[in-house]
């Protein structure tokens, strides 16, 4: 069995692709870098972590992205020897606008090197390839910025240029009749003499589908699946999977067919989601009519495996490994260097600025899980602060830290941020007597405690606190219906280093470990 979902943590917006005995998804980074994470797997049981895709400013400047902006909804296929990269960087979304410039980058492993990209348009986002024999044409929703609009103008397609990377003439509309809901996240894939559009309906809440619609035509007319969604868990909140949506099919060697699409794991009945989106999978067969089905229609924890287990292959090679992420900037030696288990950061900018933060995270991938390291840290002022954080975005998170008071004591302290409104418990602050500390969180569902070991064993440091600000659902702030911050990231733990005065102070991390607790 295939156990979902298979790539836990925030892992959303799947798009698979099988490229002879290997199955890679590409996932959304937003404002992490480095861009686009991809995992392989031989037999969709086991998947290796290859890291980002995009690991440097050539391929992705993450510079002033707002939160929860940068890269929306990869799109990777494979064509004539190359891997085929399509990827957004957004820069606004608030007020009905969607800044969303889509480019195309390709390879011909998927280990790299990454040519330089090209921008393809920016029309709208959630950008696709579809490849039909020698012909290609890129497929997008067209975002509408007009009050009264609904956000979108339907989607289009354009003809691709493979041998130039170019678009080739005007968009053209796809014939889908409207029905109400936001339809994104469209392929299109062809089987026989049928053009099938899948689509990611309903918004990416408690709503989301996946859709099949399907033409004798690439543009249309096309006809939606009458039996209803492909997979959705709208109808059915108790369900431990939420939110299915945005999906992409995959054949095997063998002629099977899977469904890779997202979900969520929510505290309670649609409650909220620390973990963010995460993909899964879902056996596909065909009726003798030509649909495509799920056993069920409903996202499931277990589905059967049709392939034969292999062994996974090797992840890449490098000190950092491929779990970690940064803030809006990649791991460069200027402010992050590694030997042995020693990790340096220089101090960085404060955690309202879009720019030049020093934070090294990772995704949690667990509703119980452990965080730890420690830490060797001299701060010289109040604007240098150094620790552990669980981070959501720059309006919510929680940072246990070593800092100084006005005459220059090391102090442990502890600063949560709830909605950009930051609280410094200064009356549970701790006196330090040595620059080397070890600090650690725990998760516990909608719980979450920090401790810390100053020599004589761990110690609890802070009182129960609300992790639910640490969510998807809490990060959205809404004005007039009409979005001024958005929560598309899940929740992260790492290392966080602050050097208001813009010196750079460093912070040493060792002994770094993340546990998410054992499942059954």
């Amino acid at each position: 069995m295939i156990r979902n979902p298979v790539l836990p943590g925030s892992h959303p917006d799947p798009s698979i692709v099988r490229v002879g005995a290997d199955f890679v998804v590409a996932t959304s980074t937003f404002e992490w870098s480095p861009g686009v994470r991809l995992h392989v797997s031989h037999d969709l049981r086991t998947w290796t972590d290859l890291g980002g895709a995009l690991d440097s400013t050539r391929l992705l400047d993450l510079t002033g992205v707002p939160d929860s902006g940068g890269v929306w909804a990869p799109n990777l296929s494979h064509v004539d020897g190359l891997f085929h990269l399509v990827y957004s960087n957004v820069s606004a979304y608030t007020d009905g606008f969607a800044d969303a410039p889509n480019y195309l980058t390709t390879a011909a492993s998927i280990d790299g090197p990454w040519s330089d990209p090209v921008l393809l348009h920016a029309r709208g986002f959630d950008a696709s390839l579809f490849h039909d024999g020698p012909d290609s044409w890129l497929l997008n929703l067209v975002h509408d910025w007009r009050p009264g609009h609904g956000g979108s103008a339907g989607l289009e397609v354009t003809r691709f240029d493979r041998a130039t990377r170019t678009l080739v003439g005007e968009p053209a509309l796809v014939d889908l009749p409207a029905d109400g809901t936001w339809i994104e996240g469209p392929n299109l894939y062809r089987r026989g003499d049928w053009y099938y559009l899948v689509t990611a309906d309903g918004g990416t809440g408690y709503d989301h589908q996946v859709r099949v619609a399907r033409s004798r035509t690439l543009t249309g007319p096309y006809v939606r699946d009458p039996h209803g969604p492909l997979i959705t868990a709208r109808d059915h909140p108790d369900l431990p999977l939420q939110k299915a949506g945005h999906g992409s099919l995959v054949q095997t060697e063998a002629g099977d067919w899977y469904l890779a699409y997202l979900v969520a794991r929510p505290h309670g009945r649609h409650g909220p989601c620390i973990l963010g989106r995460e993909t899964a999978l879902a056996v596909v067969t065909w009726t003798d009519d030509g649909w495509p089905r799920t056993a069920t229609g409903l996202p499931e924890i277990e589905v059967p495996a049709l392939l034969d287990d292999a062994p996974p292959p090797d992840g890449p090679a490098g000190s950092l490994g491929p779990e970690w992420s940064t803030l809006r900037r990649p791991a460069t030696d200027d402010w992050l260097t590694v030997a042995g288990d020693r990790i340096t950061l220089r101090g960085g900018r404060s955690p309202q600025s879009f720019v030049g933060p020093s934070l090294l995270a990772q995704r949690i991938t667990a509703a119980r899980c452990s965080f730890e390291a420690t830490v060797e840290y001299h701060p010289r002022a109040f604007q240098h602060l150094a620790g552990i954080t669980a981070y959501y975005n720059s309006r919510n998170w929680m940072f246990l830290h070593v800092t100084t008071n006005d005459v220059g004591d090391p102090l442990l302290r502890l600063a949560v941020c709830d909605h950009g409104v930051v609280t410094n418990y200064e009356d549970r602050s701790e006196k330090l007597y040595g620059p080397v500390l070890t600090l650690g969180l725990d998760l516990d569902g909608p719980d979450i405690r920090f401790r810390r070991d100053t020599g004589d064993g761990w110690n609890p440091f802070s009182p129960t606190l609300d992790a639910t600000i640490l969510s998807d659902e809490h990060a959205v702030e809404l004005h007039d219906g009409r979005p001024r911050a958005m929560g598309f990231t899940g929740a992260f733990v790492g290392l966080w280093a602050w050097d208001l005065t813009g010196a750079g102070h460093p912070a040493t991390f060792t002994t770094v470990s993340y546990r998410p607790a054992r499942v059954g």
